[in-house]
């Protein structure tokens, strides 16, 4: 089944200490700032802000694990109340720079996963969010336990899929354990893309087409070709009348 949706938010990880920051902020809709714990220190925080404030690029903020040398990806054992602390803390360090023009919320790697499928720590992490940063949009993988947690806790969520990353016929990311788990390839990444807004689908690398409905798409920034890959959606979406913009509220 077609879906007319005529526009998508395009997403991307940058204050990462990639080298393509510069070029893909001009490109995507909104960005996902490392809050200096997986990567980033005051410095990157402040120069993307101001890279993204340039380019009217919707800001967010990224915080993961406390684990640099393993880029936050490593699950970590946390409780729900270490959770909240450790997103709560991350998103004040960026609000400082960003003040008003933070826009929303991604959590990076192994929190993501872990807050995105764990009951528990969803519904602490979501609950801090909805007393310290009510107005801030989370973005949560589609189909989640935390994108259905916040949304019952008032929050508004954006159901978030992936252009680079192959799924499972579960639904589930593949692991980047696997050597299948990554997609390289800026074209298909952008028939991923495109499947997915306008057939709201991902085939699988068996063939089986999964069901996603997703109002923000991501790139990662630290992949092999990021600013390719969106280049490629770009290009495609452009050709279909697919626009990009932002998530904004009504």
């Amino acid at each position: 089944m077609t879906n007319d949706l005529q526009s998508i938010d395009l997403n991307c990880d940058l204050g990462e200490g990639g080298e393509h920051d510069a070029a893909i902020m001009s490109l995507v809709s909104s960005v996902n700032i490392a809050c200096g714990e997986h990567a980033g220190n005051l410095k990157s925080i402040q120069e993307t802000v101001s890279r993204a404030r340039h380019h009217a690029t919707a800001i967010g903020g990224h915080p993961g694990h406390s684990d640099p040398d393993h880029f936050g990806r490593r699950p970590h054992p946390i409780s729900p109340e270490a959770a909240a602390e450790l997103v709560v803390h991350q998103i004040a360090r960026i609000a400082a720079v960003a003040g008003d023009d933070l826009h929303h919320v991604k959590l990076h790697g192994a929190l993501y996963h872990q807050v995105g499928t764990n009951e528990a720590l969803a519904i602490a992490v979501s609950r801090a969010l909805a007393v310290e940063w009510p107005h801030l949009f989370i973005y949560a993988a589609a189909g989640s336990p935390l994108a259905s947690i916040a949304t019952h806790d008032g929050l508004h969520v954006i159901p978030e899929a992936f252009a680079d990353r192959r799924y499972h016929k579960s639904g589930e990311l593949i692991s980047r354990s696997e050597d299948n788990a990554t997609i390289e390839s800026t074209n298909e990444a952008a028939a991923q893309a495109y499947e997915i807004v306008r057939y709201n689908v991902i085939t699988t690398p068996s063939g089986k087409q999964i069901p996603i409905s997703a109002e923000t798409l991501c790139v990662h920034g630290d992949g092999l070709v990021p600013f390719e890959i969106i280049q490629a959606i770009h290009s495609l979406f452009a050709r279909e009348g697919i626009r990009i913009s932002r998530p904004i509220h009504h």
